[in-house]
């Protein structure tokens, strides 16, 4: 089988999202634009309520994925289509925007470690405009194996005959969170054409000749499999992969279409009330 190796690492970079939460941004920045089909990587971790009090109130978004994966604090999510959702340690949820989708994700505590990661995943052309859904997923739905110095949170694609509750037919989506002990090695197999990163969120690792340390992301190149070894102790990292799209990408800050014209679009509809239209499904687990 063919390991993969690291094309490029991308150091996380502080910025300001929602209205002033501090995040660190990997995908999405000058660096890396983006890597079809993630848009943009972004992981908040601090024990700062300034830095997560104010939240992130409503905003629209269109054309799209986002998914967000817990590990501290209490976050609530509320949509236009009427979904609420509880976000708590251990939990994630994933919502295709679709269409057209206006939502908050809102901090439930005032003081306390607020810790976790937003991924946005492209859609395909002919999704952009089909119905929002929303998928709910508890901590204790998603399953974990502890082996050979490896604990792993299996949330979406299969390792060691597990499969995440979190699925993607678009992108036959893959999302691991691996602690590993200091020296061991983990192997995963990946499909060869998917495009996969890891980010390294405590610790060290060591793909090949390459060091990664914390807030510090890999894009690998193309291969079967992907060895990580941890270069220190309390080493955590996800292992993310995904089947590219492969269709031109333009965006203007959360919508995210084929064409400038579609992004026109979707900016006229927001200003005129129009960006939701469909009601959307939502998935508890």
């Amino acid at each position: 089988m063919t390991s993969r190796t690291v094309v490029q690492i991308v150091p996380a970079q502080e910025v300001t999202e929602g209205a002033g939460v501090r995040v660190f941004r990997s995908i999405g920045t000058l660096p890396r634009r983006n890597l079809d089909p993630f848009l943009m990587l972004d992981q908040f971790n601090t024990d700062n309520p300034d830095d997560y009090i104010a939240g992130f109130p409503d905003h629209p978004h269109r054309g799209f994925n986002t998914f967000t994966y817990m590990l501290d604090g209490h976050m609530r999510h509320r949509d236009s289509m009427n979904n609420q959702g509880d976000l708590g340690p251990g939990g994630a949820q994933w919502m295709k925007a679709g269409s057209g989708v206006i939502h908050s994700e809102m901090p439930q505590q005032e003081s306390g470690r607020m810790r976790g990661f937003q991924l946005w995943i492209n859609l395909p052309a002919d999704q952009k405009m089909t119905p929002p859904e929303y998928q709910d997923v508890r901590a204790r739905s998603i399953p974990e194996s502890a082996e050979n110095g490896a604990a792993v949170r299996v949330i979406a694609g299969n390792f060691n005959h597990l499969q995440g509750p979190v699925s993607d037919p678009n992108t036959a989506f893959i999302f691991l969170d691996v602690t590993l002990e200091n020296g061991k090695n983990f192997v995963q197999p990946l499909p060869e054409a998917h495009t996969a990163f890891v980010y390294t969120f405590e610790g060290a690792t060591r793909i090949g000749e390459h060091l990664l340390n914390e807030r510090q992301l890999a894009v690998l190149d193309k291969g079967e499999r992907v060895t990580v070894t941890a270069s220190k102790d309390h080493t955590r990292f996800l292992l993310v992969a995904g089947r590219a799209i492969g269709e031109p990408i333009v965006q203007y800050g959360p919508f995210v279409m084929n064409t400038r014209d579609e992004i026109e679009q979707a900016l006229a509809d927001f200003r005129d009330g129009k960006l939701v239209l469909t009601k959307a499904t939502m998935v508890n687990y």
